[in-house]
């Protein structure tokens, strides 16, 4: 069973940066990881993931050129580097495993998740 624990949230103003780490412990097939996150309200968004043999990588169009995911396997963390972060950006950010990967949505089939972190982005 893979458990995923999240860290690096908080608050920061508009065009700040953050990067948020996912520490994958446990064992189990897990083609790909992903970060999705959902603000209040809201239902819960794919934000970006990585198909892990290959280090393909998949971004919903509203992060393109902001964010940046990436992998340690050898310490089996996950990354997010939020650059130029936006008021709309506020939201919980959750890692999950996944054991699916397509092109128009990156990483699904979830089926592990942390606990989240909150990401607060003030104007």
């Amino acid at each position: 069973q893979v458990r995923p624990v999240e860290s690096g949230g908080g608050s920061v103003q508009a065009g700040g940066s953050l990067r948020l780490s996912c520490v994958a412990s446990g064992s189990g097939y897990r083609p790909c990881m992903g970060w999705f996150r959902q603000a209040p309200g809201k239902e819960r968004e794919g934000v970006a993931s990585i198909l892990i043999a290959s280090g393909r990588t998949y971004y919903v169009d509203s992060v393109k050129g902001r964010f940046v995911v990436s992998q340690d396997n050898a310490n089996n963390t996950l990354y997010l580097q939020m650059n130029s972060l936006k008021p709309e950006d506020t939201a919980m950010y959750y890692c999950a495993a996944g054991s699916l990967w397509t092109a128009t949505r990156g990483c699904s089939g979830t089926y592990s998740w942390g606990q989240g972190t909150q990401v607060t982005v003030s104007s």
